[in-house]
């Protein structure tokens, strides 16, 4: 018991440690060379997958090397860097209610049964009767009334990179972006895969190509610990049953 209360707290810390970063000074910036992005920059080949060069490729304006004046400079290897487009504007209302009620009575009485309620009435206190032995009533209602309302804009354009690619050709893309204003670090991660084909002329993809899409749009610094309930609230939260 003494080891799970310690490891509980040691937990605890451990999750706070991440306060202690930004106390008394602005938000630390997540290194660059510790991310995904810089590992599959700094690993992949600098090759040109482009055609090779003829002799006269030399003198001419188009080639098929990606440098060339009408190259193809999309994305298509590891470390090769895109940006993706977010613009989400939507819209969900949903509104229901339920009304329900049951009532229910039964009532049984032997005024005459051989003579038995006469005898035994005999012997009952004043004011009761067997006339009706039995009167069972029931009544129960519920209703319920439920809505959803939901009204999501948001509207981003990150630089995301090319961390690896799938035996099937998929490109996987991973971006990391941060921003820190004052004592507050605003952080945007996207994340997922994408088809070299869905990619436009402009290097650029929309969220809507994105399959098992990952945005996330928060922040961490002293504002965002005073929003947020104490690690002993919320662990009380998920153990108290009332």
């Amino acid at each position: 018991m003494i080891c799970r209360f310690i490891l509980f707290f040691g937990l605890l810390g451990l999750a706070a440690c991440t306060r202690f970063d930004h106390l008394g000074k602005p938000p630390s910036f997540t290194p660059k060379e510790t991310g995904a992005e810089h590992a599959a920059m700094a690993y992949s080949s600098a090759a040109d997958p482009g055609l090779p060069l003829r002799v006269t490729d030399h003198a001419s304006l188009w080639s098929g090397a990606r440098g060339s004046l009408l190259g193809d400079r999309r994305a298509m290897r590891a470390g090769d860097i895109l940006t993706v487009v977010i613009e989400i504007d939507e819209r969900a209302e949903i509104s229901n209610s339920t009304d329900r009620s049951r009532s229910g009575s039964e009532s049984l009485g032997i005024p005459e049964f051989l003579g038995y309620p006469q005898r035994h009435e005999a012997t009952m206190t004043d004011g009761t009767s067997l006339a009706t032995a039995v009167d069972i009533s029931s009544a129960s209602s519920a209703s319920g009334d439920g809505s959803v309302k939901r009204n999501e804009k948001l509207t981003l354009r990150v630089a995301a990179t090319v961390t690896k690619i799938l035996p099937n050709g998929v490109l996987e893309i991973s971006g990391l972006q941060e921003v820190r204003v004052n004592f507050e670090m605003r952080e945007l991660l996207v994340s997922g895969f994408v088809r070299p084909e869905d990619i436009s002329r402009q290097n650029e993809i929309t969220y809507d190509k994105i399959a098992s899409a990952r945005v996330s749009y928060g922040g961490r610094g002293q504002i965002s610990d005073m929003q947020q309930p104490r690690y002993g609230q919320q662990a009380l939260d998920v153990i108290l049953p009332f």
